[in-house]
């Protein structure tokens, strides 16, 4: 078979399952088959809304709560990082870097 007429094959199927979709919706099992899925359809882009509204709340909550947690679990993590963002900051202001080979970057290869 060419690719020619694999191609007229397959449109013709394509068709044939056209018409027989449409006239499966037609019917009132297709109509009731709709009515649903227009009733679950709206019913998922009202949770997505409620998600939207909520979301803000979340985040803000699950900041202060990881915040506890982290200062709970770690007591001197805050020091730690205050130290080590001073000391990066430092470094830049004390001495300009320049780019050599041996500080320069190497990007992370694209998997």
């Amino acid at each position: 078979m060419s690719s020619n007429a694999k191609h007229l094959a397959t449109f013709i199927l394509g068709a044939a399952a056209g018409v027989a979709a449409h006239k499966y919706l037609q019917s009132e099992e297709g109509e009731k088959l709709l009515e649903d899925l227009k009733s679950k359809a709206n019913n998922l882009k009202t949770d997505a809304e409620g998600a939207i509204d909520k979301a803000p709340e979340y985040f803000d909550e699950l900041k202060s709560k990881g915040t506890e947690k982290l200062k709970n679990s770690f007591p001197d993590a805050e020091g730690f990082f205050k130290e080590l963002y001073a000391k990066f900051v430092g470094n830049k202001e004390d001495e300009p870097v320049t780019a050599t080979p041996e500080n320069t970057p190497i990007p992370d290869p694209i998997s």
